[in-house]
């Protein structure tokens, strides 16, 4: 039987290797403090970047390509600086995608991104549950179980702070608006739905994901409505010696992550 390749190396014994990485004993502890903290300025940066344009309301979205995403195709943008990328011990990454659903409309985002109790309906299987944990206003706090399959499958309990805004009103209700999601906890889990399962430690977590702050823009116009995300993600650093093979694994997942989310957004959306 013919073996599917990734990055040169056959599907098994690439997947024995990162099996092997994960046992090693190559926890990733927590992050450094230089690294959370280089991460809060970067995030910091974008968040400033986005308040500016979505005071404009002919800016308010960063890709302007509108032929192509009414063609009905993804504009993925590779955000993260070629330097600065690599902190002590760590990655950042930061990505951007951008998507057109015919007729659908500002509150139907708008609804769909505040009803998170059926997050797990729409983003399956990336979502096992969702719940809102207190709310104030346009102020959530949502607590989530995720699970990431990339060879390895890692589940994870996060907790979110978002807020949702508005821009420009029209006379038929919110043409323009925005989330912001900031990670308040990430703690990955062992042995998921068995009697075993039980929150890793700081020193036990492999690091496949310290920070994720998600950021949505949206604006409805040309008969439909064109949707931004932008994640910036705070992840391990790449084990000495292994950049070769682990280094294209560990950068595609924030990407293939995004694009998971904005496929399955606009799905919910036409539905």
């Amino acid at each position: 039987m013919r073996q599917v390749s990734i990055f040169g190396l056959p599907r098994m014994a690439f997947a024995a290797m990162l099996l092997m990485v994960a046992a090693a004993g190559l926890a990733a502890e927590e992050p450094t403090p230089a690294a959370v903290s280089a991460f809060d300025t970067y995030t910091g940066q974008v968040e400033a970047r986005l308040a500016k344009e979505h005071q404009s309301a002919a800016g308010f979205l960063a890709t302007k390509d509108s032929a192509r995403l009414r063609a009905g195709e993804l504009i993925i943008d590779r955000l993260t600086p070629e330097k600065g990328q690599e902190l002590p011990r760590a990655l950042l990454h930061d990505w951007r995608g951008t998507a057109f659903v015919p007729g659908a409309k500002a509150e139907d985002f708008e609804r769909l991104m505040r009803d998170f109790s059926a997050y797990p309906q729409h983003y399956a299987p990336q979502v096992l549950r969702a719940k809102v944990l207190g709310q104030q206003g346009d102020h959530y706090q949502v607590t989530m179980r995720v699970r990431q399959k990339h060879i390895l499958t890692v589940v994870m309990d996060t907790t979110y702070d978002v807020t949702f805004g508005r821009g420009d009103v029209g006379k038929s209700g919110p043409r323009q608006g925005f989330s912001f999601s900031r990670s308040t906890s990430i703690a990955e889990i062992d042995a998921p739905g068995t009697p075993k399962e039980r929150t890793l430690s700081a020193n036990e977590e492999h690091g496949f994901l310290w920070r994720l702050n998600t950021y949505w823009s949206y604006e409805e116009r040309d008969g439909g409505l064109y949707i931004q995300i932008e994640s910036v993600t705070l992840t391990r650093s790449i084990p000495t010696g292994l950049g070769w093979a682990i280094g294209p694994f560990i950068e595609s997942i924030p990407r293939e992550s995004l694009e998971f989310t904005l496929r399955a957004t606009r799905d919910a959306l036409r539905r």
